[in-house]
């Protein structure tokens, strides 16, 4: 949705945030993301703070309820909900403010250890009781005929691995933190790790280094391949039909490139110099997703 700057919302929303933060004296807006018509950082009487938020009328507000909803579930290194501000034209919430960069999924970068740590945390945290989308609801459109039930968990999953998503700290704590939860779900618990490996991918990794980080995580080594193969395949169809839909955006029509060939790979399907890639040992549709 288009994004506006913090001067751009109505005098009446501006009041709202005043109430939980005091007067604000400066705003930033975000550089990165595309789904908040409003992200920026305010310095306030009480602090900093960064907001997000969506006209209220807006489809999108139904994510602003998710991350509302799911915030006090999250593991400790996701940023806390602090208030929320709602009117009739904007529903604003306000966290508390992580000082850091945007992490860098690139080959040798020094960020992916500490991505995966964040992954291990995520994975060792309870999935709260709420009605959260599943992966086997959200995959099943795309998904072959049988393979829906091999989508199925109990896991909390974030399930959007974009590098803008995660925010690497400042010297003092440089570590990663998981950051808008627009589309929290419920599923296997390996399915960030097929998620992050697409982004890997884009980042310039080959899906033979994708899979050597993904299985520095615990659930990624004890996957099902059937369930990896039948994610691999629902996702390229996914992203296929979203590099479709809007080809004006290239991204998308590159990570629908990165789908395909993860899912060839993990097929053990031959690469275009004859090489074959993604064999995986035992032979057992059940057994260990390692190569």
């Amino acid at each position: 949705m288009p994004r506006i700057h913090w001067h751009d919302l109505p005098a009446a929303t501006r009041a709202a945030v005043a109430v939980h933060t005091g007067v604000v004296h400066t705003a930033r807006s975000a550089r990165t993301g595309i789904n908040s018509g409003i992200a920026a950082t305010i310095d306030t009487d009480r602090g900093r703070f960064f907001v997000k938020g969506v006209p209220a009328a807006h489809p999108q507000a139904l994510t602003q309820q998710r991350e509302a909803d799911i915030n006090p579930h999250l593991p400790p290194g996701c940023p806390r909900l602090l208030w929320r501000a709602r009117t009739a034209e904007w529903d604003l919430l306000g966290f508390e403010l992580i000082t850091g960069r945007t992490a860098d999924f690139a080959p040798g970068s020094p960020d992916l250890p500490r991505v995966v740590a964040a992954l291990d945390q995520l994975a060792r945290t309870p999935c709260p009781d709420l009605p959260l989308k599943r992966v086997a609801q959200r995959w099943a459109p795309y998904a072959a005929t049988g393979a829906v039930g091999l989508l199925d968990g109990d896991q909390l999953l974030h399930t959007d691995m974009a590098p803008h998503n995660v925010l690497i700290g400042t010297d003092s704590d440089p570590s990663a933190h998981l950051i808008d939860w627009a589309w929290p779900s419920r599923g296997p618990a390996w399915v960030d790790a097929a998620v992050w490996v697409l982004r890997l991918l884009e980042a310039g990794h080959t899906p033979e280094q994708a899979d050597r980080w993904a299985r520095q995580l615990a659930p990624w080594r004890a996957a099902p391949t059937a369930g990896v193969r039948a994610f691999a395949d629902a996702n390229a169809a996914l992203w296929a039909e979203l590099g479709t839909q809007d080809p004006e955006r290239g991204w998308k029509t590159a990570l629908a490139g990165h789908a395909r060939a993860w899912a060839a790979y993990i097929h053990g399907e031959r690469s275009a110099d004859g090489v074959q890639t993604g064999v995986r040992r035992g032979g057992s549709t059940e057994g260990p997703c390692s190569v």
